[in-house]
């Protein structure tokens, strides 16, 4: 299903983030919907959790690493990214979702292919609902 990244939240943000920087991330409830990607050293393979856009450990490099600046204008945060000739903005709640949607649509553009699961479309019961990343009950 194609979304707007001016639209991306939560699970959906994270995982498009992954796929930009090149991990084999998947999605999977446990019991929260959440992005992982294997990551491997010399000893061994390991399973971590992945997301930028709430987390600034993961976050934080990525904006440094990209140069994406970031500014308030209540009530929004927006970030800016110096791509290719021109300058690309895009605005959110907080300012790592605004860097993290600049980041993706400077690799992936303004939709991205995103996996139905990662939507809402498919939840893992009839009672359960995933809304903008969170998972909550009815």
């Amino acid at each position: 299903m194609k979304v707007k990244t001016s639209e991306l939240t939560g699970v959906a943000l994270d995982w498009a983030v992954a796929k930009c920087e090149g991990h084999d991330q998947f999605a999977q409830y446990t019991p929260h919907l959440r992005v992982y990607h294997q990551r491997t050293d010399s000893l061994s393979s390991y399973t971590v959790t992945f997301c930028p856009s709430t987390d600034w450990t993961r976050g934080g490099p990525l904006i440094e690493r990209e140069c994406i600046d970031i500014m308030f204008e209540g009530p929004e945060w927006y970030a800016y990214i110096r791509w290719e000739d021109k300058t690309l903005q895009y605005d959110g709640p907080t300012p790592l979702i605004a860097a993290m949607r600049c980041y993706v649509a400077s690799k992936l553009g303004d939709e991205v292919e995103i996996e139905d699961t990662l939507t809402g479309a498919h939840t893992p019961n009839e009672t359960d609902k995933l809304t903008g990343g969170q998972h909550v009950q009815d």
